[in-house]
């Protein structure tokens, strides 16, 4: 699980993959060529983009003859969400324990 959620995390990190994970998620299954046009950077770089978002789950292709159509995988948030979850319990625990500490040494 960890090495998935670092994935997702690693690949989000870059401002021009996470654009277009965006752009997928916002407007659903593009070409490559659309995903090129909106990215504003060379194809290729494109393809290493999101070759790295397929890596980590993130994205699927669906090949339609000469191109390639991406789309977001639905449960592709699912490693941050787990730790978003993680992280909110922890804190809140915290939190917690800090009030408890503060209503103590009001008494």
């Amino acid at each position: 699980m960890t090495d998935t959620r670092d994935l997702v995390f690693r690949s989000l990190a870059d401002p021009t993959r996470r654009a277009i994970f965006e752009r997928l998620c916002r407007h659903g299954e593009q070409t490559v060529g659309a995903l090129t046009t909106a990215a504003g950077v060379a194809q290729p770089t494109v393809s290493r983009h999101l070759s790295l978002l397929k890596q980590a789950g993130l994205v699927e292709d669906r090949p339609a003859g000469r191109q390639t159509h991406y789309s977001v995988r639905p449960d592709a948030l699912a490693p941050l969400l787990d730790w978003t979850r993680e992280m909110t319990g922890f804190w809140e625990s915290r939190f917690d324990d800090l009030e408890n500490l503060l209503q103590r040494m009001d008494q």
